[in-house]
């Protein structure tokens, strides 16, 4: 046993090692618990986010667009490149570089905030302990005043297609092909099947996303939903919606995929399969069941808005607990619990959370969308601006997609905004302040915006609202 903790936090992701370092930053006696193992078998911090999600995901999407707007859009710019050439082991080094250098800034920042890393898997057992069983299967258990749990999520696996070495991967082993496949089938067109699907597409695999539901990206904003599934089937994505996976096949270096959609049984044979159908709580063994901590079927832990479990002293963040599985929101309610942990009053705005996929056109959202205020009853107006009418998005030659903001008619503050086009993560930064200050549209109308940008969509959207746009038609109110 060795001296008591303030803190200890299992798992070192997003919202583990964010809530680390604030607890630490504010003079509590911390350690943090990771048992993750890098490719190249040494341990790791920065959990899925920054080995096998978030960033990798993120670097290859950035490498294989510039790539497609080499082969397709330079042209346009005046740019002749001649015969183009990739080089797919080196994107994917490039990749695995930037992961080493960013888990390994988290490392530095440990030792800078006198942080203890205990390497290994944690456990939470009564009375406050954590047992953390090293790689040599020791065991070692210490005390704490608080336990925070950001174990994260895993992939869910479908047991009609079982993983098999590199032809059926989930969303991690997407990322580390170093061969461009023919053909793949994704299963599952959310935001990991998009992504993928994209990054492998510009590479020059066809690809088709198998998706259950019946409805593209149910959780966007109707609109926007449309523009982004036009948009990514004119770039080649095939989306089959009420497309059902009924098993698969491997058969030497094929897969064959077994489907049902509205025209019956249907099968495809398809050189890689990857199984991207969402994540799941990493709980499983996590707690004794003396502790007592709530937990449902699906291994989500029980939560009040902060974070706080049934059990004084034991919290859990991230994407172990309710709500959307977001890094950002990992990080910030490990702020908000470290803090409150310390004595400050932190809370959580769960209504202005950001959420962002990282395709070609990006699709960014915050707030409510048209349909959701329908169904509550709110009256509203939405203003929108398409990039086309944009002068920037005109120079830089990416005129696609719009900028929709929506306010409640009589309060005229922002209830929700929507955009589908360039930059639209970073654009969206400026919503999301609005609704976490309770802002109007009159707000964001009279805030002067640099011209030309990007940002002038959003300045352009609000004025639409109440019929003031300048660079389109409308009738003013």
């Amino acid at each position: 046993m060795t001296d008591k903790y303030d803190v200890i936090v299992i798992g070192a992701g997003p919202a583990g090692y964010v809530a680390a370092i604030r607890a630490a930053q504010l003079g509590l006696k911390t350690a943090c618990v990771e048992k993750w193992i890098n490719k190249q078998d040494k341990p790791a911090l920065g959990g899925t986010c920054l080995n096998v999600g978030c960033i990798p995901s993120k670097a290859l999407l950035e490498s294989t667009e510039l790539y497609d707007q080499a082969q397709h859009g330079f042209a346009d710019l005046g740019i002749n490149v001649g015969e183009l050439s990739v080089d797919v082991p080196k994107m994917i080094a490039r990749k695995d570089k930037i992961v080493s250098e960013l888990t390994g800034g988290i490392e530095m920042l440990f030792k800078a905030n006198k942080i203890d890393w205990l390497k290994g898997s944690g456990r939470v057992l009564a009375n406050k302990q954590v047992s953390v069983t090293a790689a040599d299967g020791s065991d070692t258990s210490y005390a704490t005043d608080n336990v925070i749990i950001a174990t994260g999520s895993v992939p869910v696996e479908l047991g009609i297609t079982p993983l098999q070495g590199d032809i059926v991967v989930d969303s991690s082993g997407a990322l580390d092909w170093e061969a461009i496949p023919g053909k793949i089938c994704v299963i599952g067109a959310g935001v990991i099947g998009l992504e993928l699907g994209s990054v492998w597409r510009r590479l020059g695999s066809e690809v088709v996303l198998l998706e259950a539901m019946d409805e593209f990206l149910p959780m966007v904003d109707k609109q926007i939903a449309r523009d982004a599934k036009r948009a990514f089937t004119k770039q080649g994505l095939d989306i089959q919606l009420s497309a059902r996976v009924t098993g698969s096949e491997v058969n030497g270096d094929k897969v064959t995929v077994n489907y049902q959609d509205k025209n019956g049984d249907q099968s495809m044979v398809v050189d890689k399969l990857i199984v991207a159908v969402g994540r799941k709580a990493l709980t499983e063994g996590l707690v004794a069941d003396e502790v007592g901590i709530g937990i449902d079927e699906r291994g989500v832990i029980h939560v009040n808005d902060h974070c706080e479990t049934n059990v004084p002293g034991i919290y859990a963040v991230g994407d172990v607990v309710r709500g959307p599985m977001l890094a950002h929101k990992g990080s910030e309610e490990g702020v908000m619990v470290a803090e409150r942990i310390a004595g400050e009053n932190s809370s959580l705005n769960y209504d202005a959370m950001p959420n962002v996929i990282y395709t070609h056109p990006e699709v960014a959202w915050v707030g409510k969308t048209e349909e959701q205020l329908k169904a509550d009853g709110v009256e509203y107006q939405a203003g929108t601006f398409p990039f086309a009418a944009s002068g920037r998005a005109k120079a830089k030659g990416d005129t696609g997609g719009l900028v929709k903001i929506i306010r409640d008619k009589n309060t005229d503050r922002v209830l929700g905004a929507h955009l589908i086009g360039p930059a639209a993560s970073e654009l969206l930064g400026q919503s999301v302040l609005a609704l976490e200050f309770d802002a109007t549209i009159e707000d964001i109308a009279h805030t002067i915006h640099a011209h030309p940008t990007l940002s002038e969509a959003m300045h352009e959207a609000a004025l639409s609202a109440d019929g003031r746009a300048i660079h389109i038609a409308n009738r003013k109110r």
